[in-house]
């Protein structure tokens, strides 16, 4: 059993700890009649969690397991209908995706894992140009106009694209191509630079630059070339740089078989739902019967702030009524039983909702205002604003 339970976490792109291996194989217990039922329903729950990392340990599956309350609605919740429609989704928070580097001597992506910081040092500016450069560069060194032939005699002189670096210029004739950065390290004077070094440019005739100790012609300018999804994907390994963790080849081929699947599903997007105005309020209730009848309902509803039609500033001094009015929001989407068990709520704090700043990105709605709201809809999401 426990061998099965750490290879279908990894086929969904996570990997467990002893103890989150325990976790989920009491979780397992509780049904003896519907294993793989259950399993897929906790599978997909974790889906749908901001997590840290993809590496679980016992909190973050005991997490889960507890809003998995009774047997019953586990396996039913496990169906194929509900299980198609919610697997697919995942929901990043802005303050848990990662950070990615190029190492150039691997040739490889790794993740950051180093603590961040919310205020940047002085050379994190530079350091934030330098890996786009790095970036770009390792896609520009696989175009096949861009790398060096197997053969020499593949290409001829004017055929070959192949980079060379602004410190390789030196002592060298001939047509040479650059990969750079134009910036103005000195006033009234533009340089071309890369990693390895800078040279002085004229840009007057916009068709000439003058380094020393030799002169170079510029015949073509432009920016690295395109390139396909389907290429980025198979060099990634699986790699998600959106934070969804590594995804194997057969998730992959899972979730385009649902979205080829899913012809007639929908999500839902509300901007400024003020719980303050009544008639806001009341149309919303006309919005949610509608889709409460239709019969295939959305399987995501988005609902974005404000949530308050004043400032929830220093001077807003109305939290306990908007803690009712989101505990009132919660009365009203249990109240329509499909919307409640087969759709999932997204909530993103606007502009001037309550938050410490106004700066993006915005943290997730505070616990205070959304405790009421839980109770009734205990799976609902709230992340930060912007979230992926």
């Amino acid at each position: 059993m426990r061998r099965k339970l750490q290879r279908k976490f990894r086929l969904r792109g996570f990997t467990l700890k002893v103890d989150a291996l325990e976790e989920a194989a009491a979780f397992l217990d509780r049904f003896p009649d519907a294993e793989d039922d259950a399993l897929d329903l906790l599978l997909d729950e974790l889906d749908k969690e901001p997590l840290k990392s993809s590496i679980l340990d016992r909190d973050a599956v005991r997490r889960v397991v507890s809003l998995l309350v009774e047997a019953e609605e586990a396996v039913d919740a496990a169906s194929p209908a509900a299980t198609s429609a919610r697997s697919a989704l995942r929901v990043v928070d802005s303050f848990v995706v990662p950070r990615f580097h190029y190492d150039p001597i691997k040739k490889v992506f790794y993740e950051h894992t180093g603590r961040l910081s919310f205020h940047g040092e002085a050379g994190d500016k530079a350091a934030l140009y330098r890996d786009r450069y790095q970036v770009l560069l390792q896609r520009l060194a696989r175009d096949k106009y861009f790398s060096r032939p197997a053969f020499e005699t593949v290409m001829t002189e004017f055929d070959s694209c192949e980079m060379t670096s602004i410190q390789s210029l030196i002592g060298c004739t001939g047509r040479r191509w650059i990969m750079g950065v134009i910036s103005q390290l000195e006033e009234r004077q533009f340089y071309l630079e890369d990693l390895t070094g800078a040279v002085p440019i004229d840009l007057s005739n916009a068709i000439s630059l003058k380094p020393l100790p030799c002169y170079l012609h510029v015949n073509t300018c432009g920016f690295p070339p395109l390139e396909d999804r389907e290429a980025s994907l198979s060099l990634l390994m699986g790699l998600d740089f959106f934070g969804g963790g590594v995804i194997p080849t057969e998730e992959t081929l899972r979730l385009s078989s649902l979205e080829n699947k899913a012809v007639n599903d929908m999500f839902v997007i509300l901007s400024d739902v003020w719980l303050d105005n009544p008639e806001a309020v009341e149309k919303l209730g006309v919005v949610l019967d509608g889709y409460e009848s239709v019969e295939v309902v959305p399987s995501l509803f988005v609902l974005m702030g404000n949530f308050c039609s004043q400032p929830c500033n220093l001077a807003f001094n109305s939290f306990e009524e908007l803690r009712l009015q989101f505990g009132k929001l919660g009365e009203m989407i249990a109240a329509r039983t499909r919307l409640k068990e087969h759709s999932r709520f997204l909530f993103i704090p606007g502009p001037d909702d309550t938050g410490p700043s106004k700066a993006l990105p915005r943290c997730a709605l505070p616990k205070y205002l959304i405790e009421e709201l839980q109770k009734h809809i205990p799976n609902a999401i709230f992340v930060s604003n912007p979230c992926r």
